[in-house]
């Protein structure tokens, strides 16, 4: 079952991985744990999975049971005998470990583009006429500071472009520990594994900094928000890589350069989190909420200059490109009411 979804992520997976161990051969670097500060990966997916078990059965047999001790048990063991087969054990190690070693193997990669910049043409010239010309003349920046004003709405564009962060690995578990629907979870890991690996090749296809980097002087006004700072400190990062002579004579412990601006791999990953909600859930309000996070996202990316016009619609061509594929591979039908009166009726049945 899910053959297919099985051999495309580990393929993934695998690919990504030989391409970052490469990667690290040729520039003399190192390959790093981006989340390394929290531990090593050994201990630490153990851990994830160890929490995602948990968190499953503890909060809900509480709930079931009422508190009743003398109902804990059997709700405990009719949780793990319906909810954690042989199939769903599976479905997390394989989408856990696959997105991991791709969602790596595309930091480590991305990483190394500041030192491939001398070899080749940066195409941000190109995007910022596209940019200008798209707004009748006008830089995007000025045309939406002067719109939203740059106060409230910086913090608020901020938090959301910022809440993508914790999004990327909590909706991976939603959809492996507790979508009912395998499937589903499938067609959700799947995709992630596409996605990246899609946003990796447009980073060498295209190569670009974003307006933020390009033409700082253009976002000061916001260099006090949360994404100002992560802007600034991403900024000195990479200007530290580019100036230094070897990858091999930095500290590489915990540090990834981290700036590449087309595609938006935000636009992407938020529109492919709002495709699944779409397809495998009938909660309106939730639809809603995930359809307008990935707008203002989109927004946000532009306000703060971390992208190009361009760079989001490509991150949106990703997100579809992704979608689809990891449907084919874990058998949907793309037919939005089918699967969510599938889901409903696996809801009623429970």
């Amino acid at each position: 079952m899910f053959r297919r979804a099985h051999i495309l992520m580990a393929s993934i997976a695998v690919g990504m991985g030989a391409l970052a161990v490469l990667a690290a051969v040729i520039f003399d670097a190192k390959l790093v744990d981006p989340d390394g500060f929290i531990g090593p990966s050994y201990l630490r997916l153990p851990t994830v999975l160890a929490l995602g078990f948990g968190i499953d059965l503890v909060p809900r047999t509480l709930w079931v049971s009422r508190l009743d001790p003398r109902r804990i048990p059997g709700v405990f063991r009719e949780r793990l005998r319906t909810h954690w087969t042989r199939d769903r054990v599976t479905l997390v190690v394989t989408g856990i470990l696959s997105f991991y070693i791709t969602y790596v193997s595309y930091r480590n990669l991305k990483s190394q583009l500041p030192f491939i910049e001398g070899r080749g043409h940066k195409f941000d010239r190109e995007l910022f006429s596209l940019d200008k010309a798209l707004f009748l003349g006008h830089e995007p920046a000025i045309v939406l500071h002067h719109l939203l004003g740059d106060g409230f709405s910086a913090e608020f564009l901020s938090s959301v472009y910022l809440w993508f962060l914790p999004l990327v690995p909590f909706a991976l578990a939603v959809w492996l520990v507790w979508s009912r629907n395998l499937g589903f979870g499938y067609w959700f890991a799947t995709s992630q594994c596409v996605a990246w690996t899609l946003g990796t090749v447009s980073y060498y296809a295209l190569p670009t900094l974003g307006p933020g980097f390009q033409h700082p002087w253009l976002y000061q006004t916001i260099d006090d928000t949360a994404a100002g700072h992560l802007m600034n400190s991403l900024a000195n990062t990479r200007v530290w890589a580019v100036n230094t002579s070897a990858p091999s004579l930095m500290d590489l412990t915990n540090f990834l350069s981290g700036v590449a601006g087309f595609a938006s791999l935000h636009v992407a990953i938020t529109l492919l989190v709002a495709l699944m909600i779409q397809y495998t859930t009938t909660i309106r309000w939730l639809k809603i909420v995930f359809w307008v996070n990935t707008c203002v996202t989109s927004v946000a990316t532009l306000y703060f200059g971390w992208h190009y016009v361009a760079d989001d619609i490509a991150g949106v061509a990703i997100a579809l490109i992704a979608f689809y594929v990891g449907g084919w591979a874990s058998g949907q039908s793309f037919s939005r009411h089918r699967a969510a009166d599938r889901e409903l009726e696996e809801v009623t049945t429970v």
